[in-house]
Parts: C-alpha cells; sequence; structure tokens
C-alpha cells in the first residue's frame, strides 16, 4: 500500500511541474505514475515540448525514470 501513497503524491508534483512547464495551447499531456515511473502521454503542440516535459518529470525527487508515449500534433497543410 505504500506505493500507491508515494505514487499519489508523486503525481500530484509532477502535475505541478507539467503546468508550470507550460500545457497550454494545444499541447494534452497526461501523467500517470506506477512505483516511480512516470508514463507522459498527449499530445504535443511542438517538438521541442517533449524534451521539457521529461526534464521536468524526471528531476521531481521520487521518479525513477520517465516513459515517453507522447505524439506529435499532426502539420496541417498550408493553406487549410
Amino acid at each position: 500500500m505504500r506505493n500507491e501513497v508515494d505514487d499519489k503524491r508523486l503525481l500530484q508534483q509532477v502535475n505541478q511541474r507539467l503546468m508550470r512547464t507550460g500545457t497550454g495551447g494545444k499541447t494534452r499531456v497526461a501523467a500517470v505514475v506506477r512505483k516511480g515511473d512516470v508514463t507522459l502521454s498527449g499530445v504535443l503542440q511542438y517538438e521541442i515540448q517533449r524534451k521539457n516535459f521529461v526534464r521536468a518529470c524526471s528531476s521531481v525527487a521520487g521518479v525513477r525514470r520517465v516513459i515517453d508515449q507522447m505524439q506529435l500534433e499532426p502539420k496541417k497543410p498550408k493553406g487549410q
């Protein structure tokens, strides 16, 4: 049971860090924490955001690793 409490606390800290990093605009990123592993999923507006989100989560004390399952939003053809 101890891991569940720790994971809940970690998730709160990770979500706070993600909000500070910037999940605004069309960027939609969600985190799931299991036994200290953080899985990030969602849609990024720009590729550069990927590194920022992974780094932000990695810097939270207690996070063992970050699993990146984020996708880049497809670019629309010009003129549409």
